[in-house]
């Protein structure tokens, strides 16, 4: 096998690894912006639930004044 044809094929191996890479790149990207599409989804699904967790806490304050004042 001459210098001429390892060098072709050293150069189409490359070749296909580049191609293999760039695949693999825009898969893991595309799994990137999902990631960050549900993060932002879960941060908003948090907020939701601290405030509805603001209002029963707000419930049950008021709930317990007014045991408080039945007690008196």
């Amino acid at each position: 096998m001459s210098a001429l044809q390892r060098l072709q094929e050293k150069i189409e191996q490359w070749r296909v690894d580049f191609e293999a890479l760039k695949s693999e790149n825009a898969q893991l990207k595309i799994e990137l912006q999902n990631a960050t599409g549900s993060k932002e989804a879960q941060s908003s699904q948090i907020e939701s639930l601290k405030r509805e967790l603001e209002e029963k806490d707000a419930e049950i304050e008021k709930i317990i004044a007014q045991v408080e004042t039945l007690l008196d």
